[in-house]
């Protein structure tokens, strides 16, 4: 049922005028009561109507990007490639054709921030919404999630993951286009142990997400494969988990080699995680590749300048951002099932190499 003004005034105990002009901000409202107006809004998920009340169910020219940090290469590449298939150039006349206002939300990682965004954005009537980048895996979250996103397809809005999996319930989606993190984390080990490494560290990224999950198990499951997860406890003592940035690779890399000497390499949760732990590597007087390997994940730009190159996993992100920009816009059919998985592509440079034994 559409929740009405009326009925926002019910539940913050103000007349309909009161919240026209907190909703509008043209008329000042006593601070007390501006807060109790908006926390029946945010209660309610009242919509504010459009210029006219018969373009209710209409969507606007706005289509929200959702990244966690813009300035991270990983969401950057993703949230530009989608650009240029929303908001591309027109004829060269300066008229507006067929392309949509693209804004980019940087959540900084926040649960919160990605519920308040995509509120602000079904207050916007946007006509799509790209989510980047892996999940929060809080059930509380998720369900939360779940139901903002129903409400905005139920209002006409495409909505398109790029870069991570559906979520568990909901299926209010055009699209998710998900990287297969699990077989490119386990790929990078693979490669390690064909080396001959038998002592792994590994920076992993923050618990609760999917991309960090998902890299991490296919490390795990490589080493199971070669019969070396024989200790779980052993298993914990050579992963670190942090922030996806270059402090928490140093430092995690220096605590991984405190706990555990003998390690002769160190896959770290994406490239530029792994360039934190080559400097902590090299300041601990140990050099790359011939005493310890250093992996990445991701391919970023700036890891084959790295000295040595870094040995990574490519994940295709402006090929995934493009086309999560035209699922967006409608114009590119979903794949089958709506969900499609991305090949990883392991890319082997200097970065790694000994010890081969025997």
């Amino acid at each position: 049922m559409t929740v009405t003004l009326a009925d926002v005034a019910a539940r913050a105990r103000v007349s309909p005028a009161t919240v026209s002009r907190v909703l509008n901000g043209n008329y000042p409202v006593a601070a007390s009561t501006r807060e109790r107006v908006l926390r029946a809004v945010d209660d309610l998920d009242y919509v504010l109507n459009g210029p006219a009340s018969s373009l209710a169910a209409a969507t606007s020219d706005l289509v929200g990007i959702l990244v966690n940090d813009i300035a991270d290469p990983f969401f950057g590449i993703m949230a530009g490639a989608a650009q240029t298939q929303i908001g591309g150039p027109g004829d060269g006349s300066g008229r507006a054709g067929g392309e949509k206002l693209a804004v980019i939300c940087n959540t900084g990682g926040s649960p919160e921030r990605e519920l308040t965004y995509l509120t602000l954005l079904q207050r916007q009537r946007a006509a799509a919404v790209v989510l980047t980048g892996g999940a929060v895996e809080y059930p509380a979250h998720q369900a939360a999630m779940a139901a903002k996103l129903a409400r905005l397809a139920d209002a006409g809005t495409r909505i398109v993951f790029c870069g991570r999996p559906p979520l568990p319930e909901g299926d209010a989606l055009v699209a998710a286009l998900a990287f297969d993190n699990r077989g490119g984390g386990r790929r990078l080990t693979e490669h390690l142990i064909a080396l001959g490494h038998r002592r792994i560290g590994y920076v992993a990224g923050p618990p609760e997400r999917t991309t960090t999950r998902h890299r991490l198990e296919g490390h795990r499951e490589a080493l199971r494969g070669a019969g070396l997860d024989t200790d779980p406890a052993d298993e914990e003592r050579l992963t670190v988990h942090g922030p996806y940035d270059r402090r928490s690779g140093y430092e995690a890399t220096l605590e991984i080699l405190r706990r555990e000497p003998g390690v002769t390499a160190v896959v770290a949760a994406n490239d530029t995680v792994a360039l934190g732990a080559c400097a902590a590597v090299r300041d601990q007087g140990l050099r790359i590749p011939q005493d310890i390997s250093v992996a990445g994940f991701d391919d970023l730009p700036f890891s084959v300048d790295a000295v040595p190159a870094l040995t990574t996993v490519r994940l295709p992100l402006f090929e995934a951002g493009a086309r999560a920009g035209r699922l967006a816009m409608g114009k590119e059919n979903p794949p089958p099932g709506g969900i499609a998985t991305i090949a990883a592509e392991l890319m082997i440079r200097g970065s790694t190499a000994p010890p081969r034994v025997g």
